[in-house]
């Protein structure tokens, strides 16, 4: 199994906000249906806590909670970019918002795996639904 991890630099839309974050070299994204996931959109990737270091805007920073409160999600107070969260089936991890990291899109990963939050395995007897399977297919022109 390879290890190797990389640092990547992200941001807010508007700058206020700057973090790096070590993630794996091999990106894995994915996207959730629980009902502030399939608001926002994003494609997340998953790294430790402690390889998250806000560089800038901490105060900038907001955390919205709801529900069992478990689940924390960092946006920018000023643009409202949703930058990374901690999770509720992982509360040792941040889902990253791969949008927000410098050189990245959500549209760099053909196919993107929808994990199944509305049936939240921390409800669920810890069982791991997948909902289904986003497809990027850019256009031919």
């Amino acid at each position: 199994m390879n290890n190797a991890t990389r640092l990547y630099h992200g941001a807010c839309h508007c700058g206020a906000v700057h973090f790096t974050v070590a993630l794996p070299d091999h990106l894995n994204g994915t996207r959730c249906n629980c009902s502030i996931c399939a608001m926002k959109g994003a494609v997340t990737a998953y790294a430790a806590l402690a390889d998250l270091t806000v560089t800038q805007g901490a105060d900038a920073l907001r955390i919205y909670s709801f529900n069992s409160g478990v689940a924390k999600h960092h946006f920018c107070s000023n643009c409202g970019i949703h930058c990374f969260h901690q999770t509720r089936s992982m509360p040792d991890k941040y889902g990253v918002n791969v949008a927000c990291l410098e050189g990245m899109s959500p549209f760099d990963f053909v196919e993107v795996p929808v994990v199944d939050g509305v049936n939240h395995p921390n409800d669920n007897a810890g069982v791991r639904h997948t909902a289904g399977m986003l497809r990027f297919e850019p256009a031919s022109e």
